[in-house]
């Protein structure tokens, strides 16, 4: 099943092509360059758990793409939100604890969210006019 890409009409052939998938992959990106500066007792717990929580963010948008139902779609999706969530927070943690500088990854994080929030919103939108 082809996906529309995010902002456009274009079919897509995989998942690499949604723009909020590509978002939520440089924000991986940025988390592993971050947390390569923590202290090293952070390595099985801050470290581990922020790579962790960005990883599910464009891991499940990924799965999400290839599911045929909208329920289970936006299932997944909605566990992306809640690692979206789960790595404010432990941005806010970074920064309290002064292991590195959040503006990047921060503003980036919130961009996904929006662009995650609309294509959740597409698919539900899709799936309504299917069913009409």
């Amino acid at each position: 099943m082809l996906g529309v890409k995010l902002f456009g009409m274009e079919k897509t052939k995989n998942f690499s092509e949604l723009i909020v998938w590509q978002k939520a992959h440089q924000f991986v990106l940025e988390v592993y360059t971050l947390t390569k500066g923590f202290p090293r007792e952070e390595l099985f717990g801050l470290t581990s758990q922020l790579r962790r929580a960005s990883v599910s963010i464009a891991a499940n948008v990924a799965e999400a793409y290839s599911k045929r139902g909208q329920k289970d779609k936006m299932r997944i999706l909605n566990i992306a939100q809640g690692s979206l969530s789960e790595c404010r927070y432990y941005l806010i943690l970074v920064r309290d604890l002064k292991y590195g500088s959040i503006e990047k990854p921060e503003q980036d994080l919130e961009e996904v969210s929006k662009l995650l929030n609309a294509y959740s919103r597409g698919i539900a939108r899709n799936s309504q006019l299917l069913n009409s």
